[in-house]
């Protein structure tokens, strides 16, 4: 039999300061399996949340790789405007510093928004655990468990609204960073194309990827 309730550790990872109101678990186990396996669904969703917090974690980690990575690539595109022998390969090189900088400049902005998503997602996985602890009373005053009729619906309602509330303003201060960072990929992009150009070859350029 699948287990209806995430262990301990997996909720007090959504548990917080905020909408941290929650069931009392000692009313949550009296109830009978018929009326456990209602609380299914937003165990999954409390599940899937817990998913993109480390999604997230894991974009960052990507980002500052490539933000390593492209750092890199800058300082050897310099050192071939210094050991350049003529202007053609002087142009190459100074293009591909620029390149470079743009490439940068984007990963920066990518940041940004990740970090920005990250806080989001967090906040998400605070929603989905206040409907999981909204399910569970549900649950529990359907059982008629006693104790669960001291607990006010509503106060478990306002929490998970708010919560959805504060995901939307949330969502709507990244349109901003996202618009930014679009546009230093469009600038990077051109760039990136220009000297894929001038070296004829992408695939075969030391400067393009």
């Amino acid at each position: 039999m699948r287990r209806v309730l995430l262990p301990t550790c997996l909720l007090l990872a959504a548990c917080g300061p905020k909408y941290g109101r929650r069931v009392p678990d000692d009313l949550v186990k009296k109830l009978p399996y018929e009326i456990r396996i209602e609380l299914l669904e937003a165990e999954n969703n409390l599940a899937v949340a817990i998913d993109k917090v480390d999604e997230a974690q894991n974009e960052i980690l990507r980002t500052r790789d490539a933000l390593r990575r492209a750092k890199d690539r800058r300082s050897a595109a310099k050192d071939e405007v210094s050991s350049a022998s003529d202007a053609p390969s002087r142009d190459v090189a100074e293009l591909a510093v620029e390149e470079a900088n743009l490439r940068v400049d984007y990963l920066r902005a990518r940041q940004k928004v990740n970090q920005a998503n990250e806080d989001l997602v967090r906040l998400a996985l605070r929603c989905a655990f206040a409907e999981f602890e909204m399910a569970r009373l549900q649950a529990a005053r359907k059982a008629k468990v006693e104790g669960s009729e001291r607990l006010a619906p509503e106060d478990f309602d306002n929490q998970v609204k708010r919560c959805k509330e504060e995901v939307t303003a949330d969502r709507q201060d990244m349109k901003e960073q996202e618009a930014e960072a679009a546009t230093a990929k469009t600038e990077w992009e051109k760039t990136k194309t220009a000297l894929a150009k001038k070296t004829f070859d992408a695939r075969a350029s030391p400067f393009v990827e």
